[in-house]
């Protein structure tokens, strides 16, 4: 892509999200090794490239995979907002691209016993971010653990990442199980999309989506959308070790054509506008809202 061609589209794609909230794409997995982080990272890049300004919030707590992906190593997190008078931008660190990145750290261990004045200054703060970037993609932890409960039951928008591999199967049903057992997750005003990842072609993904969606549907009565596939593509371990998305080191790459597929269909979702309404700082009210009741 020319710089002109590069200039135009992030004009255009600013000039959309005027008077609105970021979109916010919560990225989550059954198990750890799916290639979540993987897809928070390629699919910000892709966006990117389209001219929309992105932040990935890594709420991978205790692991530091996004920043070992980027390669940069944040000075701060979240809490330093409210306990250390840190402003919002002082806590973005710029990755490749200038791709926003905010680490969760063990920021929200500290967040968790705010005051109710505390929670509000927070929100204020975080609703910046919807002036700053047109999408905020949220990284969660693998697995069914309280904090990637409440970010995936809070959102509207959730990509599942999965892989043909029986426990990766497993444990996905596993994280839709324990989501339709939370009393205040409204299944009818969340979309969850299934990315089959590291298949061998589209034949398999397709029956990978056909098995899950069939046993959810039947048993937890939730609706799943195929966003797509990423096929296996040794390109993307090789950019791991680079400490690079793969859809930078090599964009002829398979897995980066195909997550430059994914990032487009997103975009050209007729929902897009529905999505656009709940912002991150939303998402933080729901979170400590949801703690203080129990």
């Amino acid at each position: 892509m020319d710089q002109a061609q590069n200039l135009r589209n992030i004009v255009k794609a600013q000039q959309v999200q005027v008077n609105k909230s970021a979109r916010l794409l919560t990225i989550t997995s059954g198990k750890g090794g799916v290639g979540k982080s993987s897809t928070a990272v390629n699919l910000a890049v892709q966006f990117r490239k389209l001219g929309y300004r992105v932040l990935i919030f890594d709420a991978d707590f205790g692991l530091a995979n996004i920043e070992v992906m980027f390669g940069v190593f944040p000075e701060y997190n979240l809490s330093d907002v409210v306990f250390r008078n840190k402003k919002i931008e002082e806590i973005i660190t710029r990755g490749p691209m200038d791709i926003g990145f905010i680490s969760g750290g063990s920021g929200i261990a500290e967040l968790s016993n705010l005051s109710k004045e505390n929670v509000r200054f927070l929100a204020s703060k975080l609703m910046q971010l919807d002036t700053m970037f047109d999408i905020i993609i949220v990284d969660t932890g693998a697995g069914i653990s309280d904090t990637v409960m409440e970010f995936v039951k809070c959102s509207k928008e959730v990509i599942v990442v999965t892989t043909p591999e029986p426990t990766s199967i497993t444990d996905f049903y596993s994280l839709l199980k324990a989501l339709k057992r939370s009393s205040d997750f409204d299944s009818e005003s969340t979309t969850i999309k299934v990315l089959a990842n590291k298949v061998n072609g589209t034949e398999e993904a397709r029956e990978l989506y056909l098995k899950v969606n069939s046993v959810v549907s039947k048993f937890l009565g939730i609706k799943l959308e195929f966003l797509g596939l990423i096929p296996n593509d040794s390109h993307v371990s090789k950019a791991i070790m680079q400490q690079k998305p793969v859809s930078i080191v090599d964009e002829n790459a398979k897995a980066s054509k195909a997550y430059e597929k994914i990032a487009k269909g997103l975009l050209e979702d007729a929902q897009m506008d529905i999505y656009g309404k709940v912002g991150i700082a939303q998402i933080f009210m729901n979170i400590f809202r949801a703690k203080t009741r129990r």
